[in-house]
C-alpha cells in the first residue's frame, strides 16, 4: 500500500534543455536533500551539447533525494531529483546504494542503459518523449529468439548459421500490415548503426518496446555464430597490442558536452559541405582611425568598439550587396533556400570549447546597436551563459583569429551555414600606399563557403567588397 509520504514524492525529470538534445551532464547541486525548494527556484546546473543551463525547480517542497551525482550524464526523460510535496522531512540517504540504484528506484519505466553502449550527441532533432499516454502493445506474433539470431546473423553475413544440429527454421517474414516495431529515436539510431533490423528483434521491454539491451543481445546472439577465421587463426603475437598510458606523464580527458558536439559538427561539416575558401590581404589602417573615432563619439558611450564591430558591419554591407551568399543547402529537397535576414554567429572560445552564438536579426540593426549586441554576446559566452537558443538560426559566422596573433586560417563552416569569414591579426606592415613604401595596419581576410551553393565568383564579390569596405570605410555610407 502506498503511504502518504511516497505518495507527496515528486521526481522531476531530465528536461529537453537544447531542442532535441538527448542527454546532459549534471556540472553542480546548487540544494541538497532536506533542503527546502520553492517553485522556480536553481537546484542544478547542467551542461548539454550546446551550453550549460540552469534548471529551475517547478514546485515546492523539501529535496528527498539526488539521483545522481555531479559529474553524471544523464539521459533526457530520467529522473534526477525526487521533492517531496507534502512537507515531510527528507530521509538520511543511504550511503551504500549506488546511484544508478538509486535512480532505477526512482524512475522504474526508465529504459535502462546498455553497460559499455555510448551515446552520439545530436545538434537537432530528437529527444525524449514526455508524454504520459502508454504506447499500444505490439500487435501480430513474437519472434522467437532463435529465429530472430538467425535473420540478423543471415542480414550482416549472407547466409545462415552453422549449427550443430538441425538448422533453426528461418525467421518468417512480417506479414503484410504489421505495426512499425516501437522502439525509441536513439534505439531506431543504435539498431541502424550496428545493421540489426528492429523487425527480427524481441522486445523485452514495457508494451512491447524495444530496448537497446535487446538490440545488443540480438548482435551478441549472431556474432558468435560468425566464425572469422583471418582473426581467430592469427597468432597471439601478430594481433596489435593496444597502446600503453603512462599516467604520471600523460592526461586523459573525457570528450563530453558541449566539446564533444561541435567535433561531431566539424566532422559532419567538413566531410558534408563541397568547402572553398579565398584569401585576401587587406590595409586597414583608415578602419583603426575609425575605431579609434567611434571609441570617443558620445553615441557609442559605454559601448564595446573594436575592430571587429567594422569588420562585421563590413560583411553585413557585403551581404545586402550580394544576398544569394546567405542561403543554406536543403539536402531532402534539394534546393537552395535563401535567407532574407542575417543571423550573425561570433565564434567564442570558451573552457567548454568553441561555441558559436548569434545576432539575430543583425542585418537590421545600426552601428550602436550592433556593438551592444556584440558587447553582451561575448561576456555571455565568457561567463558560460549562452542559452541553446543563442546558438540556433545562424545563417553566416565571423571567427576572429587574429586575437590569438595568427594572421589567417582555413575555417570550417558552421554546419547549415553557407559561409564563414576569419579574421586575422592586424598589425604594421610594409605597404604601397601612394606610390611609397610606408608602414600601414594590414591584415589577412579568408572567406570559406559552401561550393554547392556560392560558386568562386560570388564568394570572390562578397571576400572582395568586404576588403573594400575595410580600406575604404567610407564605404559603410556610399554603399549602405
Amino acid at each position: 500500500m502506498t503511504t502518504m509520504t511516497e505518495a507527496s514524492v515528486r521526481e522531476f525529470k531530465m528536461p529537453d534543455v537544447g531542442e532535441g538534445l538527448t542527454e546532459a551532464e549534471i556540472l553542480k547541486w546548487y540544494v541538497q536533500p532536506g533542503d527546502t525548494v520553492t517553485d522556480g527556484q536553481v537546484v542544478c546546473e547542467v551542461e548539454t551539447a550546446k551550453a550549460a543551463v540552469e534548471l529551475p525547480i517547478p514546485y515546492d517542497g523539501v529535496v528527498r533525494d539526488l539521483h545522481f551525482p555531479e559529474g553524471t550524464t544523464v539521459d533526457v526523460g530520467t529522473a534526477i531529483i525526487a521533492v517531496d510535496v507534502g512537507g515531510g522531512a527528507a530521509p538520511a540517504p543511504a550511503a551504500a546504494q549506488p546511484a544508478a540504484a538509486q535512480a532505477a528506484a526512482a524512475a522504474p519505466a526508465e529504459e535502462p542503459k546498455a553497460a559499455g553502449s555510448g551515446r552520439q550527441p545530436v545538434l537537432v532533432g530528437y529527444g525524449v518523449a514526455t508524454s504520459s499516454t502508454r504506447r499500444r502493445p505490439r500487435k501480430g506474433p513474437e519472434v522467437p529468439v532463435q529465429q530472430a539470431s538467425t535473420a540478423i546473423q543471415t542480414e550482416l553475413n549472407g547466409h545462415a548459421p552453422t549449427a550443430p544440429a538441425a538448422p533453426a527454421p528461418a525467421a518468417p517474414a512480417a506479414p503484410a500490415g504489421t505495426d512499425r516495431p516501437l522502439a525509441k529515436p536513439p534505439v531506431r539510431k543504435l539498431a541502424k548503426d550496428l545493421g540489426v533490423d528492429l523487425t527480427t528483434v524481441v522486445p523485452t521491454g514495457p508494451d512491447g518496446i524495444i530496448t537497446r539491451e535487446d538490440v545488443h543481445a540480438a548482435v551478441a546472439a549472431a556474432v558468435p555464430a560468425a566464425p572469422e577465421p583471418s582473426v581467430a587463426s592469427a597468432p597471439a603475437a601478430d594481433r596489435p597490442t593496444p597502446a600503453s598510458y603512462d599516467t604520471t606523464r600523460e592526461t586523459r580527458i573525457p570528450v563530453k558536452g558541449v566539446r564533444k558536439a561541435t567535433a561531431a559538427a566539424m566532422v559532419g561539416s567538413a566531410f558534408t559541405a563541397p568547402h572553398v575558401t579565398e584569401f585576401v590581404t587587406v590595409d586597414v589602417t583608415r578602419t583603426m582611425k575609425l575605431v579609434e573615432e567611434l571609441k570617443a563619439d558620445k553615441e557609442f558611450a559605454g559601448l564595446r568598439v573594436n575592430p571587429l564591430l567594422l569588420i562585421a558591419k563590413a560583411l553585413l554591407v557585403a551581404i545586402r550587396r550580394n544576398p544569394d551568399v546567405n542561403a543554406s543547402w536543403d539536402e531532402a529537397a534539394q534546393e537552395i533556400v535563401v535567407k532574407h535576414y542575417v543571423n550573425l554567429g561570433i565564434a567564442a572560445a570558451t573552457p567548454r570549447g568553441l561555441i558559436v552564438p548569434n545576432i539575430k536579426d543583425a542585418h537590421a540593426k545600426t552601428l550602436p546597436q550592433l556593438a551592444e549586441s556584440l558587447g553582451e554576446l561575448v561576456s555571455t559566452a565568457r561567463d558560460g551563459k549562452t542559452s541553446p537558443a543563442a546558438m540556433q538560426g545562424g545563417t553566416v559566422t565571423i571567427t576572429n583569429v587574429g586575437v590569438f596573433g595568427v594572421d589567417t586560417g582555413t575555417p570550417i563552416l558552421n554546419p547549415g551555414e553557407s559561409a564563414i569569414l576569419a579574421v586575422g591579426a592586424i598589425k604594421p606592415q610594409p605597404w604601397v600606399h601612394k606610390g611609397k613604401v610606408k608602414p600601414r595596419q594590414v591584415t589577412t581576410l579568408a572567406l570559406s563557403f559552401d561550393h554547392r551553393l556560392v560558386d568562386g565568383e560570388l564568394g570572390s564579390k562578397v571576400l572582395a567588397d568586404v576588403a573594400a569596405i575595410l580600406e575604404q570605410p567610407k564605404r559603410l555610407i556610399t554603399w549602405a
